[in-house]
């Protein structure tokens, strides 16, 4: 198939304000970090706001202008659906298996505590595995939406109510509040026209070259959406701390499929591509439970550069698994 100079064009304006997105989100949550800690806001709040919703800035907005897009019938339904809910599961599928497995090949033998299992892994399976069930009947509806949400808010509560302190991430506190305010609105003005213009771009992607929504929002949302995750990783094996950046990864996939998809949900409902119930989500879940009793009662609590490994392995697996299976979607 010809490429076009108008699609070239179109792909060049998609990737600047895919990058524009991504960057802009990574410095707004630096901004209200900067706040945060200004202000003296409890570590724990901070965690489980700004950086739990902050690391997922760049999908969440993605979901909130593709359900007010689908319901002031600027952008079509089946393919916007399809684009989010990719990037959403694209994004959560690199960060649980690409990404850990870069942090524990760099870094080496990670100890996962009873703790951290329990807290965080096993909700991140749970809303995995929610989000499947709700979607199975090929929709995310508006009660589908609530209940991801309402799920979310349980989970929170529980976590602040049983956690005294976080391992902090934060940056010095800001030395112009006024200014940083002003500057973190503008910035998340800017990332949801950066997500609006973006949707509009891939739409017209999808529609030229005929190829699967879902999979355009895979390697597209998905991949740069963990591009923030990437540095933490970096970050955290120069660092040697490699548990912060493990929760944080870990935290995003609860946020991703609870508040994400919940809240394109509760707005607009969702048509959910069958890639996505048959492939994505078992892929993840039935990998993820394996990983876990693999560590847990063969590694002792342990994940080594060998799991990094399978990880990596698995990641490619996905893909490859998500081309072969379901090439049109």
């Amino acid at each position: 198939m010809a490429v076009s100079g108008e699609l070239l064009t179109q792909v060049s304006i998609g990737a600047v304000a895919l990058y524009t997105l991504v960057t802009a989100a990574s410095r707004a949550i630096g901004r209200l970090l900067a706040l945060a800690e200004y202000y003296d806001v409890d570590e724990v709040l901070v965690g489980m706001t700004v950086l739990a919703l902050g690391t997922s800035l760049p999908e969440l907005s993605s979901h909130l202008v593709a359900s007010l897009g689908i319901l002031s019938g600027v952008l079509d339904y089946q393919v916007t659906s399809a684009v989010v809910i990719g990037g959403n599961t694209g994004s959560s599928t690199v960060q649980q298996f690409l990404l850990v497995g870069v942090l524990l090949i760099g870094y080496g033998t990670v100890h996962v505590s009873r703790a951290f299992v329990y807290e965080s892994y096993l909700p991140m399976l749970g809303a995995i595995g929610v989000t499947m069930l709700l979607a199975w009947d090929g929709t995310i509806s508006r009660l589908d939406g609530f209940l991801l949400l309402g799920i979310y808010l349980v989970y929170v509560g529980v976590i602040i109510s049983r956690r005294e302190r976080t391992q902090s991430l934060r940056e010095p506190p800001s030395k112009n509040p006024r200014r940083d305010a002003v500057v973190a609105a503008a910035l998340l003005v800017l990332v949801l026209l950066s997500a609006s213009l973006m949707l509009s771009v891939v739409e017209i992607v999808v529609d030229t070259l005929a190829i699967g929504g879902s999979m355009v929002g895979i390697v597209t949302i998905g991949v740069a959406a963990a591009l923030p995750e990437l540095t933490a990783v970096m970050d955290a094996i120069r660092r040697r701390s490699p548990h912060v950046a493990l929760g944080t990864l870990v935290g995003s996939n609860i946020v991703n499929p609870l508040v994400g998809i919940g809240l394109g949900g509760a707005l607009s409902t969702y048509s959910v591509p069958s890639a996505v119930i048959l492939w994505d989500l078992p892929f993840k879940l039935i990998a993820g439970v394996g990983l876990l009793g693999w560590a847990l009662y063969w590694r002792e609590g342990q994940f080594t550069r060998t799991e990094g490994g399978y990880m990596l392995g698995l990641y490619f697996a996905f893909l490859a698994g998500r081309l072969l299976l379901f090439p049109g979607q």
